[in-house]
C-alpha cells in the first residue's frame, strides 16, 4: 500500500514539475539525452554486430578452422566421424610465394587444394566474379585469385602470370634460383575481406610440382566446422593422438580481437552519453526536493515514514528514466531495421559504398535488453542522492517559515 501511494505521489511530482519552467527543461533534457544515447547505442551496436558477423563469414569461410599436420585424409576423417561440428575435411598444401605480372609483383599465400572436396563449403566458390572454381584441375596450372589482387596486377580470367615459390629452388646457369612457373587465371573471387589480395588458390598437385616435392609429404588436412568457435574439443582430440594442430585463432585471432575491442570501446563511449543524461536527473530531483520541502514535511507529520518519502522521489526520477529508455528503445530498433532505406533517402550512396549489399545490421535482442536495463540502472543510481536528501528533511525546520 505504501509503495502504491509513493508511486502515485512520485508520478504527480514528475508531471507537476512542468509548472516550473527550469525544472521542466532539465527533465526534457534528461529524457532526450537518455533516448538519444540509447538509440545511438542500439543502432551502432547493431551495425557493429553486422560487420562482425560479415567478417566471420568472409574470413573464416576461406581460412581453415583447424590445420592438422597429417597426410592421410581418410584416417583423419575416421578419427572425427562422430564429431557433428565437422562439415568438411580436405588435404591442402600451403606455401608463401610471389605473383608476377607485367604490372607488378605481389607477395601472397598460395594454397593448394582439392576443389571437389571443399567446393560446396568454400565461400570462395560461392563468391566467384568470373571463371569457375572447377578450373582448378591437376596439370592445367590454373590459379584463382582475389578481385583486389587482380586489380593490382591488371589481370583478368585467361591471363597469364608467374608464380614464384619461396619454399623451393632449382639450379640454373646463375646458380640456385626460386622455383617458378607460369599459371593461367582460371577465376576471380571477391569475398570482401583482406584475404582478397593475400591468398591465391591452385590445385594441390600443381603446387607440389612447383615446390618440387611429393604431394603426400607436403599435405596437411584442413578442417571446416559448422561453428568455428567450437573447436577446442576437436583440437584436443587430435592433439592427444600426437598430431600438431593449428586453430584459426592463431592466424586470425588478433583481427577479431581488434574488432571486438573497437566494438566495446564505441559501446562504452555511447553508454557514457546515456550516463551523463541519466545524471541530469539528479539536478531536476534536487530542485524538486527543494521546491517540495513543505509538502514533504506535511506528509511526514501525517505519519509517512522516511522510506516512503524516499520511494516517492525514486519513482519520480525513474519515471523520466523509463520514459527516455522506452523512447530510445523504440527509436533505436526502428532506425536500425530501416537504416539502409533512411540513408538512401537522405542521399547517402550506401549501395555504391557497399557494392549493393547495404550496411550489415544484426539486432541482438539479449544485448538490447541489457542496454535498456543498464540505462535504467544508471537512472536508478542517479535518483538515490536526491531521494535520500528528501527523506532527511526535518518537518519542524521545513514548516518553520511556512
Amino acid at each position: 500500500m505504501n509503495l502504491a501511494v509513493s508511486a502515485l505521489v512520485g508520478m504527480r511530482y514528475a508531471r507537476a514539475s512542468k509548472s516550473n519552467q527550469f525544472i521542466a527543461f532539465i527533465n526534457v533534457f534528461s529524457v532526450a539525452g537518455i533516448a538519444l544515447g540509447l538509440m545511438a547505442l542500439i543502432v551502432v551496436s547493431s551495425v557493429m554486430n553486422g560487420f562482425e558477423a560479415q567478417l566471420k563469414q568472409r574470413v573464416l569461410g576461406i581460412s581453415p578452422h583447424l590445420m592438422v599436420e597429417h597426410s592421410d585424409t581418410v584416417e583423419v576423417k575416421n578419427w572425427l566421424e562422430n564429431e557433428d561440428n565437422v562439415i568438411a575435411i580436405s588435404p591442402m598444401i600451403e606455401s608463401e610465394g610471389l605473383l608476377q605480372s607485367s604490372n607488378g609483383l605481389r607477395g601472397v599465400r598460395i594454397q593448394g587444394v582439392e576443389p571437389g572436396d571443399i567446393e560446396t563449403e568454400s565461400v570462395v566458390a560461392q563468391s566467384m566474379l568470373g571463371g569457375s572454381f572447377r578450373a582448378l584441375e591437376a596439370g592445367r596450372y590454373n590459379v584463382i585469385i582475389g578481385r583486389a589482387l587482380a586489380l593490382q596486377l591488371g589481370l583478368g580470367v585467361g591471363d597469364e602470370l608467374r608464380i614464384i615459390s619461396a619454399a623451393a629452388s632449382v639450379f640454373g646457369p646463375l646458380g640456385r634460383v626460386p622455383s617458378q612457373r607460369k599459371f593461367i587465371v582460371g577465376g576471380i573471387f571477391d569475398v570482401g575481406s583482406e584475404l582478397d589480395d593475400k591468398v591465391v588458390l591452385v590445385h594441390r598437385k600443381d603446387l607440389s610440382r612447383l615446390m618440387r616435392a611429393k604431394v603426400e609429404k607436403l599435405s596437411q588436412q584442413r578442417i571446416f566446422l559448422s561453428d568455428a568457435f567450437d573447436f577446442r574439443d576437436i583440437k584436443q582430440n587430435l592433439e592427444q593422438r600426437g598430431l600438431k594442430v593449428e586453430d584459426w585463432q592463431a592466424r586470425q585471432g588478433p583481427l577479431f580481437s581488434a574488432v571486438k575491442m573497437e566494438k566495446n570501446m564505441i559501446s562504452l563511449m555511447l553508454m557514457l552519453i546515456v550516463a551523463v543524461a541519466a545524471f541530469n536527473i539528479v539536478s531536476a530531483l534536487v530542485l524538486i526536493v527543494t521546491e517540495k520541502q513543505g509538502d514533504i514535511a506535511i506528509l511526514r507529520t501525517q505519519g509517512m515514514h522516511q522510506s516512503s518519502v524516499m520511494h516517492i522521489f525514486l519513482f519520480s526520477g525513474l519515471y523520466n528514466g523509463v520514459k527516455g529508455a522506452l523512447i530510445g528503445l523504440v527509436a533505436g530498433v526502428v532506425l536500425a531495421t530501416q537504416l539502409n532505406d533512411l540513408l538512401s533517402l537522405i542521399g547517402v550512396p550506401v549501395d555504391a559504398m557497399t557494392g549493393g549489399l547495404g550496411l550489415p545490421v544484426e539486432l541482438h535482442y539479449v544485448q538490447i535488453t541489457m542496454m535498456v536495463l543498464l540505462s535504467l540502472l544508471l537512472c536508478f543510481l542517479a535518483t538515490l542522492y536526491p531521494a535520500y536528501k528528501a527523506a532527511s528533511v526535518e518537518p519542524a525546520q521545513a514548516l518553520r517559515y511556512e
